[in-house]
């Protein structure tokens, strides 16, 4: 990393200080972690003394710098937040605290979100082998960083953080445009009330589709899977016949209307667009023909991924256990939908294809947005912003 700064060890502006509270057995400890890539602390389960063979726990402090000795070659190292003082993490989370007359802490903070310097540590921990061994704070502490005066670091900081603010605003526009284009779909749909259109059973609508794939041991298949929530179709693992147990498949097609009969109350069910052709399912997923002379494959997509839908379909599906309830395609195909005439649908699907071309164009702002900040952290870290 060249920068017009002197270069500096951790240990010169950095110190090990651990608060080592030993476990009680009769108490319950607030359980922090540290997310890869970066991405800070995050809240485990609370855990009772009584639970665990830890001899201590480290309590945190507002602005310590957390390393995780098993992790921090892929960015698992984090502040210290406000939120999370006081709370605990395992021995194996070694804490650390700057002294501030010559290092702000969210200056180290930014710096150490870059891949740059997880790589440095990995290549450390590799040691002579191949196999990564954990990161010890004597290590940490040789590490070299680049070292400006205390005002230029509050200078960046502030860069940096003004910066990311208006890459938060704009996700935050843009994902609320997305809600905006959904809502406009479903008051198309609904914005009637519950009795503006008639019911229709699911089986004047879609036909059930037999699987058409044999499978060859030696043959590999794309799979696709569903996402709870609306989400849509994603795709999957690719496994050789010979890696599971089911002797057929289903090829999806576009338009068809696919859900995992363990998951569809909790609205795993999507029309398959265009990119998802081609892909199978095993037999726990029905695939659906839609009659587009009688609905359109963005009717049903819009219906679908509609929360109250999923609570009709919840009281249709079948299993003793709650989380284990599953839709059979018998009774989703004797399930009855609202369906709109077809001019409505029409207009549906004009306003749906409009929409897609916003959600493309956000998908392609969410990416720009995301090579942002590593752009960013690189100009800040060689004196360039």
């Amino acid at each position: 990393m060249n920068t017009p700064w002197p270069r500096v060890s951790l240990g010169e502006v950095l110190k090990l200080s651990v608060e080592a509270v030993p476990t009680d057995p009769s108490s319950a400890y607030r359980i922090a972690g540290v997310y890869s890539f970066g991405r800070g602390l995050f809240a485990r389960n609370p855990l009772s003394g009584s639970e665990t063979t830890y001899k201590v726990f480290h309590r945190l402090h507002e602005n310590d710098l957390v390393l995780s000795q098993l992790k921090a070659w892929e960015g698992a190292i984090a502040r210290v937040s406000k939120h999370f003082d006081g709370w605990y993490l395992s021995p194996q989370f070694p804490t650390f605290q700057t002294t501030p007359d010559h290092l702000e802490i969210r200056f180290l903070e930014w710096l150490c979100k870059q891949p740059t310097v997880w790589e440095g540590l990995e290549r450390g921990s590799r040691g002579m082998g191949a196999r990564r061994n954990s990161v010890s704070p004597k290590q940490f502490l040789s590490m070299e960083i680049p070292l400006p005066p205390l005002t230029e670091q509050r200078r960046i900081v502030a860069q940096i953080e003004e910066l990311v603010a208006k890459i938060e605003e704009a996700r935050r526009l843009s994902k609320q445009a997305e809600e905006s284009c959904e809502a406009l779909l479903r008051s198309i749909l609904f914005g009637g009330g519950d009795d503006l259109f008639p019911r229709t059973p699911m089986h004047r609508l879609v036909r059930l589709r037999e699987p058409d794939v044999d499978v060859s041991p030696e043959e590999t298949y794309e799979f696709a899977g569903v996402y709870c929530f609306g989400r849509g179709i994603f795709r999957g693992q690719k496994k050789r016949g010979l890696d599971f147990a089911y002797r057929s498949l289903t090829r999806i097609r576009a338009g068809d209307l696919v859900y995992p009969k363990l998951m569809a109350w909790e609205g795993a069910l999507a029309v398959a667009a265009p990119q998802f052709e081609g892909l199978v399912v095993s037999p726990e997923f029905p695939v659906f023909e839609v009659n587009q002379e009688k609905v359109l494959p963005e009717t049903l997509d819009v219906y679908f991924r509609t929360p109250s839908v999923w609570n009709e379909l919840g009281e249709i599906s079948t299993g003793t256990n709650v989380r284990r309830r599953r839709l059979h395609p018998n009774a989703f195909l004797a399930y009855e939908m609202r369906l709109p005439a077809m001019p409505t649908q029409l207009r549906l699907q004009n306003v749906s294809k409009a929409m897609s071309r916003v959600k493309q164009l956000r998908a392609g702002t969410a990416a720009e947005l995301d090579a942002l900040l590593p752009s960013i952290l690189d100009k800040a870290f060689k004196g360039e912003l």
